[in-house]
This record gives C-alpha cells, structure tokens and sequence, in this order.
C-alpha cells in the first residue's frame, strides 16, 4: 500500500489543468512595480499570456527557473507576454528579503516575485502540498500547460521543458 502513496513527479498534479480558467487571487508584491502593495497579477494581465509559477521556497532551482522565465517575457514584450512568481508561506515578512535579494542577484526584471499569506494558496487553484514547484501558464483567460514538481524534481532538463512549453501560449 506504500508503494502507492509516493506518486511520481509524473504523477503529481498541482494547480490548475489544461482548459480550467484561473481565478482571481491576492498577492503581496515584494518586487515587482507594486512593491509593498496588495493586488491581483491575474486580474492585472487579464487576457495577456501569462506564465504564473507557484512556489514554497526559493532554492537554486527555483531560481534558475524564474529568471529564465523572465527572459523569455522580456523577449516577447511585443505579444504582451507576463509572469509573476508566488511564494505560499504563512510567514510572508520571512521571506521578503530573500526575494529582494533573488531579484537583485538573478537580474530578474520583468517577473514580479510575490508572496501569498498561507502556504495552502488561492483554494480555487488546487496546488497540491506536495508541489514544491506548480507552473500554470494561460492566455485568454484558459489554462494552456501544467507543470508540477516534487522537492527536488526541478532538474535542468524539467526547467528547459517548462521554458520551451512558453511558445505554447505565444500564439
């Protein structure tokens, strides 16, 4: 029966699926042109294509991700392309100066980093607990791609799939 319990990263779902439509949410803003404000990123960008990456903690992986992430929007300004990252914590004022200081080292400038006051997230967007890392991306107000990852599953070669699965809401 244990051997059932430990679902693989394949396995894992977190968030929303392909063809739901994300809802509003809340975040606090940590970098982005908001800093220090509450707002809704979803209902910022509307139907804009817009990665938005769920996280519980900002590791090297996570980084990387991001700030690749935030490449490819700052290549793709013309469409209108967006992201925003949110990290789930109970403990958000924690967690604000490491996101500053992620920002500032990754030279992550067109991706908002922010923070969501539980570590559960927004109840409509289901991110599984055992998702370290959720990536949801949409245009048009339809969830388009899904990516989830366990502790320690965000490898180079998941991060390269998620940022080539980009073109996929690019239309």
């Amino acid at each position: 029966a244990t051997a059932f319990q430990s679902a693989s990263a394949a396995d894992l779902k977190s968030g929303l699926q392909v063809d739901d439509y994300p809802a509003a949410f809340n975040v606090t803003d940590v970098t982005g042109p908001r800093a220090g404000k509450k707002l809704c990123y979803r209902c910022q960008y509307g139907d804009r294509p817009v990665v938005s990456v769920f996280v519980r903690k900002m590791d090297e992986n996570t980084a990387k991700l991001v700030k690749q992430i935030d490449e490819v929007v700052g290549k793709h300004e013309e469409k209108k392309m967006a992201a925003f990252v949110t990290v789930l914590t109970d403990d958000p004022d924690a967690q604000e100066a490491a996101l500053k200081k992620t920002a500032d080292e990754q030279k992550i400038t067109h991706t908002p980093l922010t923070v969501f006051e539980n570590a559960v997230g927004p109840t409509k967007y289901k991110i599984d607990e055992k998702a370290s890392v959720t990536v949801m991306m949409w245009v048009d107000g339809n969830v388009k791609v899904n990516h989830a990852f366990a502790d320690g599953d965000l490898s180079d070669a998941a991060i390269a799939k998620v940022v080539e699965d980009t073109s996929k809401i690019l239309n």
